[in-house]
């Protein structure tokens, strides 16, 4: 269990951090960026579930989902090496990909097929559910880089699972909104 007596340590004034190994890095060390993405998607979902109240299935994966963030977290911010680790890290698991796969699925069946582009608009819920998808895109993007980084591994897991949240943040976004429809992109509108 996690236990913190004091918030604050200065140990960050130089713009220096630790990893979970206790390996110091720059703030703006792409693991660092990685991690920090997924804090920000977690954020977005704990303002989302404040407009989830009449939706209670949906309100529990998603309380589902903010913990497996940390764990996702976690994993990014302890990063394999050579030399093992005095601890097992926690990592991200495939059943973690497949419940979220599961809940795509059981989703999307309520939904009908997409017949364009949908705008990030609609029901509150909906609206908040788009921004931690796009929060979510990007980190996933970060999370890709890292991989690709020679000197790096991350996890395949912690990469899949990101890439599935976004894709039932999208299905989830749709579904909520799904008493009003979708709000569709209508190409070349305006001109």
């Amino acid at each position: 269990m996690v236990r913190l007596d004091k918030i604050y340590t200065r140990a960050g004034d130089g713009g220096r951090t630790r990893l979970a190994t206790g390996e110091e890095v720059a703030k703006w060390d792409l693991r660092v960026e990685a991690y920090g993405g997924v804090d920000e998607t977690n954020a977005a979902l704990g303002v989302a579930r404040l407009h989830a109240g009449e939706e209670p299935d949906l309100d529990a994966v998603l309380a589902r989902i903010q913990n497996e963030l940390f764990d996702l977290g976690a994993d990014l911010a302890t990063p394999e090496r050579d030399k093992p680790l005095p601890f097992e890290a926690l990592r991200i698991q495939a059943s973690q990909v497949a419940a979220l796969e599961n809940d795509i699925d059981r989703l999307n069946a309520d939904l009908a097929p997409l017949t364009s582009f949908i705008l990030p608009a609609g029901r509150p819920l909906c609206a908040h559910l788009h921004v931690a998808r796009t929060l979510c895109r990007r980190a996933e993007r970060i999370i890709a880089h890292l991989s690709n980084v020679p000197e790096e591994r991350v996890s395949p897991d912690a990469l899949r699972y990101a890439n599935r949240l976004s894709d039932f943040l999208f299905v989830a976004a749709r579904w909520s909104n799904r008493a009003d429809g979708d709000v569709l992109w209508r190409p070349g509108a305006s001109r």
